[in-house]
């Protein structure tokens, strides 16, 4: 699963992707310094699996993964190819989620593309850019099904609405995201679309300093913009996270952290929000040779979880033996969570929960 982060250039997305991937992507202050997308897979920081390594001392621990995707700097434009807009907006499309950087902070050294800092402009230039884009797919998509709809298909007939629907909404510079549907009809119409303003969006707010705890005037304008959406809102001060990066010592910055008032870093934030944006959740396997956290998707069912180790164990599951996150910290290890009763036998019809250790029965 991947996560794209967007947004104008110069606003600081490559310098957040070396934050959360440590890959040194090329960051500078001039626009398109990012031409190709960079691609990093980025550990999802999980205080669970700190505590089954500590109980069950294993081999090896393996942390869940999320995919980032820094995507160049989108332009007025873009969606009529400005600035290599085509290219970018196709590697948006190709991911699962957007994070959406918004410039909120002042600094005279740091060029901004149109000028002055105003994060609603920039977002509404990039959501017009997104939203021409799928108002182009949207109206090359009708062309086909008005000409089935005018049989008398009714299955094209429900989908000419949909689209009309869609369409209207996004001439009203309304992202997909933010229409209602009817459950059936989005599963089925909708999200077969794969239109990039139909994407969750988390909207990361990039402020200096002296507001990462607190937000800033710019933070709020961005939350009051943003409430009809189903968006969340982060704060990160993308700069003062790289510089807290570049120390090797991990209680020097763990000091640096206290100084400013954080408990944690704000791209472990980030990240967690990212997979939850992704509509992921983990679950465990834990044993002497390995601790591990796996990712499914919410709702996944334990044949499918098991699906994710090897699809042999989806093919043969019989059934999977389940202790809670809390139970197995709270007993201390499998045989005296076995010995309290607490592991449960599941079959083909459980839904995992997240922080599940599991063990799978399967026969191929």
């Amino acid at each position: 699963m991947k996560a794209g982060i967007v947004g104008l250039p110069n606003v600081g997305k490559s310098t957040l992707f070396n934050c959360l991937s440590n890959a040194k992507a090329q960051s500078a202050n001039f626009p398109f310094c990012t031409i190709e997308p960079n691609i990093g897979v980025v550990n999802v920081p999980d205080p669970r699996l700190e505590k089954l390594e500590s109980l069950v001392n294993p081999e090896r621990v393996v942390p869940a993964t999320v995919e980032i995707v820094d995507i160049a700097g989108l332009v007025k434009g873009a969606s009529k190819g400005e600035g290599l807009g085509n290219q970018f907006l196709a590697n948006i499309r190709e991911t699962d989620a957007i994070l959406h950087v918004l410039r909120c902070f002042e600094n005279d050294n740091i060029v901004h593309v149109d000028g002055n800092v105003n994060p609603l402009r920039d977002k509404e230039t990039i959501d017009m850019e997104l939203q021409l884009k799928d108002l182009e797919s949207v109206d090359k998509k009708l062309e086909k099904v008005k000409r089935a709809a005018k049989t008398g298909n009714k299955e094209a007939q429900k989908e000419e609405q949909i689209l009309l629907t869609i369409k209207k909404g996004l001439e009203e510079g309304k992202s997909v995201r933010s229409l209602d549907f009817e459950k059936d009809d989005y599963a089925e119409l909708v999200k077969p679309l794969q239109l990039i303003t139909d994407k969750p969006v988390l909207y990361v707010c990039n402020v200096d300093e002296s507001a990462a705890v607190t937000g800033n005037d710019f933070v709020e304008q961005v939350k009051k913009a943003v409430a009809g959406e189903d968006a969340e809102v982060l704060v990160l001060a993308v700069g003062t996270e790289a510089d807290i990066n570049e120390l090797d010592d991990y209680e020097e910055r763990q000091m640096f952290l206290q100084d400013i008032g954080l408990d944690e870093p704000g791209s472990s934030k980030l990240i967690r929000a990212a997979y939850k944006l992704l509509n992921q959740q983990t679950y465990f396997t834990a044993g002497v040779k390995e601790v591990r956290a796996w990712t499914v998707d919410v709702g996944a069912t334990a044949p499918q979880a098991a699906g994710v180790i090897h699809t042999d164990f989806e093919k043969g599951f019989i059934r999977a033996e389940v202790i809670s996150y809390d139970d197995y910290v709270h007993y201390g290890s499998e045989a005296k969570v076995k010995e309290a009763g607490k592991m449960r036998v599941e079959g083909k019809n459980y839904i995992v929960k997240d922080g599940d250790v599991m063990h799978f029965l399967f026969n191929v």
